[in-house]
């Protein structure tokens, strides 16, 4: 695959596996399959299995899909990333000039890049230059703080795509930092624990380099302002935001806009709450401040952002509709699927979990639309685990089959951006690590975007033989998902699909074609993890059958058909 290879060429000899094996995820995941729909038909070549023991027989699945009319048209950044303002306290910040990550956040683009989380509401803005620069002095953090603007001795270089600055940060540099966030980690994990938040200072320079990343990565900037500074009265205190809204303006940043981060946790963790009416006389607070920008009167605004929709959280849904409803462009709310303390690497694998999602979106589309009908939903922060994920489980190839399918359902419900938290920081709830390495899902997302487009087509299946047991729920362990294959990808000709199914049965499941898609040509990859830890595993290798090792073209005319299933077996 052409992006694989060029990929490559921006990272160095550190990475786990040779440039050839850097290749989407690997679970036994899903099944995307490409399909040209062109009047010419191909051979049909058949999906290699080997049989394993143990297994069932394989079911024969016929499967069909309707090119007539999508379902539904997502936007064309569905799959978009997040950066939360940790980076700031634990300092990786600074290093969002890195070559490998600015490479990296480049294939997913295009996207929307939220810079927003937990300590949004923490968020204080100063337009001072460098105030790091006269602190500190001989130590082991030194060399961390004084250093200006990403000019690290001569390794700063000039990208050839927009005069962008781009790093090669000394490996010293990195060792430092990784050390200086470990122990920035315990410290906010401890803040998020005991709910006690200590402020963020973004500075003009800090801000410099936050846009500076996005621009480079081709990612539109969405910074969530600090909503929790607050009047006597409880309005909002507009006055830091304004500060930050003038140097952006100056600076010409092409950035959208939002408000907070769950408004529904304040009074947890400020002891003042915000109700959804007063978060509505917010947010046109907001709007009047943008407006007189020249550069921002049209700019887009986004919220409220709230949490899992429960019953207070609804309600404060319903009061910020009716209020300012009309005044964002977008709904936004959050999802965490598990409590990072207690995951287990099967539970990734469960329907009762995967099927958590549909429920909140029900409830977010119906208080949406009660107000104003038709008004987009995003669903921001969507995370695997909580409080920074479980090493060796949120970081897997296990955790790839949650994320497909929240990809999958959230495309097929009609929630029109999906942000994923996080892009990258200390943790493992990420899509790169501490090392600059992507982890299993980067390369889930990286195949997802070159190959998944807005369009949202119909399944119809056909031979599944479901019987129910008294008492018990039917649980689908097959998701089968279709989209038109993404105009962007010149590979292909109009009218090929892409199609991916997630198979959680123990089972084997024989998939065959039939209707508009018999008879037509397949060219597939197989996304397995690598080494003995299996699903546990957080590197990825992938195969295909119709091409030699390392050949990673696509073929125009050819079906890309990307397995994921949990007994590896088709």
């Amino acid at each position: 695959m052409k992006v694989l290879s060029a990929f490559s060429e921006a990272m160095s000899s550190s990475n786990p596996r040779p440039p050839s094996y850097l290749a989407p995820v690997a679970l036994s995941l899903a099944l995307l399959l490409h399909l040209s729909l062109s009047s010419q038909a191909g051979d049909r070549r058949p999906w290699p299995v080997d049989r394993t023991p143990g297994l069932k027989e394989k079911t024969l699945i016929l499967l069909d899909v309707s090119t007539k009319n999508p379902v539904r048209t997502v936007n064309e950044n569905f799959l978009s990333l997040q950066l939360d303002p940790s980076i700031i306290h634990d300092g990786w910040l600074d290093f969002l000039s890195s070559k490998r990550l600015v490479t990296l956040a480049r294939g997913l683009s295009p996207a929307f890049l939220r810079f927003g989380g937990k300590r949004t509401d923490f968020l204080q803005f100063q337009n001072l230059r460098n105030p790091a620069k006269s602190r500190g002095g001989p130590g082991p953090d030194y060399y961390l703080k004084n250093y200006e603007d990403d000019i690290v001795r001569s390794d700063v270089a000039l990208d050839k795509q927009k005069g962008c600055k781009i790093a090669q940060h000394p490996d010293i540099m990195l060792e430092l930092q990784r050390e200086k966030a470990a122990q920035m980690h315990l410290v906010l994990l401890k803040e998020q624990f005991s709910n006690t938040y200590s402020n963020l200072i973004l500075t003009a320079r800090s801000l410099d380099k936050l846009y500076n990343f996005a621009d480079c990565s081709g990612l539109h900037l969405i910074f969530a302002l600090n909503a929790l500074r607050r009047n006597p009265n409880n309005s909002w205190n507009s006055s830091s935001a304004l500060s930050l809204l003038k140097y952006s303006a100056s600076k010409k940043y092409n950035i959208s806009w939002e408000l907070g981060n769950e408004p529904n946790n304040y009074r947890s963790i400020h002891g003042r709450a915000v109700n959804g009416s007063q978060l509505g006389k917010d947010y046109i607070q907001l709007k009047s401040l943008l407006q007189p920008i020249r550069i921002y009167s049209r700019a887009s605004l986004y919220g409220p952002n709230i949490g899992r929709p429960r019953k207070n959280v609804i309600a404060l849904l319903d009061g910020f509709m009716k209020v300012a409803g009309s005044t964002v462009d977008a709904v936004t709310w959050q999802h965490c699927y598990i409590d990072g303390r207690v995951v287990k690497v099967m539970d990734f694998l469960k329907t009762r979990l995967l099927d958590t999602l549909s429920d909140q979106i029900r409830k977010i589309q119906k208080v949406v639309n009660t107000h104003t009908p038709g008004k987009k939903i995003w669903l921001e922060g969507v995370v695997t685990t909580s409080a920074g994920g479980t090493d060796n489980l949120s970081d897997s190839y296990a955790a790839g089959f949650l994320w497909l399918n929240t990809l999958g359902m959230l495309a097929n419900q009609g929630i029109d951006v999906v942000i994923r938290h996080s892009f990258f920081d200390h943790g493992y709830n990420h899509l790169v690590d501490q090392n600059f390495n992507p982890l299993p899902d980067y390369w889930l997302s990286l195949l997802y975007k070159r190959l998944i487009g807005p369009k949202v087509l119909a399944v119809h299946v056909a031979g599944l033989q479901r019987k129910p047991r008294p008492g018990r729920v039917i649980r689908d362990k097959l998701r089968i998902y279709a989209h038109c294959t993404n105009h962007r990808n010149h590979n292909y000709v109009r009218g090929s699909i892409t199609l991916f199914i997630i198979n959680l049965h123990r089972s084997r499941k024989k998939i065959k074609l039939a209707g508009t898609l018999r008879d037509k040509l397949v060219h597939q990859y197989l996304l397995q993890p690598y080494g003995q830890e299996g699903l546990k595993s957080n590197l990825t290798i992938m195969d295909s059958p119709d091409s030699q090792p390392g050949d990673h073209l696509i073929h125009s005319n050819l079906i890309l058909h990307f397995a994921f299933g949990y007994s590896q077996a088709w």
